[in-house]
């Protein structure tokens, strides 16, 4: 079945960075689009970004325009999401998502917390 396990999640001071990693397992997954969302406390969910199957196009939101960076490795089944510097808006808890075709729909990661603080 379809699997994304996200890990990178933690405490990280405002001006640093962090690097979010997705596992996937289950799908054909070079084939597949990947984003991440993450959902501020109280919040709903939001994409953060976006990356075609093949790497390229990227889209970001705005929020994260400019320190953001969403890469895949399509050997390793793996989806990245860099982020710097840090704000403590982007404190959230941050999914992996897959768009899998032919009406499947969108499976989720359970998530990983990110909390930037001093």
């Amino acid at each position: 079945q379809v699997q994304l396990v996200e890990s990178g999640g933690g405490l990280v001071q405002p001006g640093g960075s962090l690097r979010l990693s997705c596992a996937a397992s289950g799908f054909a997954f070079g084939a597949v689009s990947m984003s991440w969302y993450r959902q501020p406390p109280g919040k709903e969910r939001d994409v953060v970004a976006s990356i075609s199957s093949l790497g390229y196009p990227t889209n970001y939101a705005d929020s994260v325009k400019g320190r953001c960076t969403i890469s895949r490795d399509n050997v390793e089944n793996k989806v990245y999401l860099e982020l710097n510097p840090l704000k403590p808006e982007d404190t959230a808890v941050y999914y992996c998502a897959a768009h899998l075709p032919y009406g499947v729909g969108v499976r989720w990661g359970q998530g990983t917390q990110v909390t930037v603080s001093p």
